[in-house]
């Protein structure tokens, strides 16, 4: 398949998101259709979660995608894997997209199935190698698709192979595959614990003209030395100290909340998508976001 041109960071982002958003999860559409809170942007799915469903439950999905701007999310092509990309699953995600006039499409710089699904996203060797399959594939998929994609840093517990920092390893991907990136601040301060890294650090290494957009999410302390990514808890002041740090770099960014269960009612949900348009205000917001 023939390479997508080279983009400036304007066309990266100009059929972005802007502002706060949420994460659409179904233990939250009934509060949310009677709400229909102002402070949420736009909003992300799983185009998994809804590809074939029909009747009442599809009609409802598209209120939602008719209210609000939506992105992407997916969770089960595998771009880093062995096996060869699921073409029926990328025409179907190609059909959703288009359907519901979805902004941008992302997936997670992991693996995730080989002869069969993992159901668990599974860390990536940093190394050239894997560097360059994994690009490779992002361009198929881009080229597949007719648009750029972004790719997410994953939260990891092991590190398999590894030769270069995460950093590097993110860079060479994005640069050879001509893809953006999904810039997961929980999963970056998750990491820099596990790992014992500076988050900081990790941040100023980034690519600034290639995030596309932010998410940000709760996790689990396993022990003082260990975390878990699980969206199931409140953003803990750490990690909305790293998101402010993300701000003061690359400006404000469109920014994300993900909360997968143990739902809170929805005013406090909200208060934590307040709270990220605030301290988005106080920041300049990037060229074309």
């Amino acid at each position: 398949m023939t390479q997508t041109p080279a983009s400036t960071a304007q066309t990266a982002r100009q059929c972005a998101v802007t502002g706060a958003g949420l994460g659409l999860r179904r233990g939250l559409m009934d509060e949310l259709e009677a709400a229909r809170p102002s402070q949420v942007s736009f909003m992300e799915t799983a185009p998994e979660n809804w590809i074939g469903v029909g009747g009442a439950s599809g009609r409802r999905f598209r209120r939602f995608t008719e209210r609000w701007p939506f992105v992407c999310h997916g969770l089960s092509l595998s771009l880093g894997g062995p096996a060869p990309l699921d073409m029926k699953l990328l025409a179907d995600i190609r059909g959703f997209l288009r359907e519901h006039r979805i902004r941008r499409y992302s997936e997670h710089l992991s693996y995730c199935s080989d002869e069969a699904h993992l159901y668990d996203l599974m860390p990536l060797p940093f190394t050239e190698e894997a560097a360059r399959h994994v690009a490779a594939r992002i361009r198929d998929v881009q080229d597949f698709l007719g648009q750029r994609i972004a790719v997410e840093n994953v939260s990891a517990y092991l590190a398999p192979g590894r030769e270069m920092d995460e950093t590097d390893f993110i860079r060479l991907v994005l640069e050879e595959a001509d893809c953006d990136l999904l810039l997961d601040v929980n999963n970056v301060y998750v990491n820099s614990v596990n790992f014992r890294f500076d988050a900081d650090e990790y941040l100023e290494k980034l690519p600034a003209q290639r995030i596309a957009w932010c998410h940000i999410a709760g996790h689990f302390n396993e022990a003082d030395d260990l975390i878990v990514d699980t969206h199931g808890a409140d953003v803990i002041a750490p990690v909305w100290r790293l998101l402010e740090k993300a701000y003061s770099l690359f400006g404000a960014l469109p920014t994300l909340l993900e909360r997968d269960f143990n739902f809170p009612p929805l005013p406090r949900l909200l208060d934590e998508v307040e709270r990220i348009r605030e301290m988005q205000g106080k920041h300049p917001v990037p060229d074309a976001a």
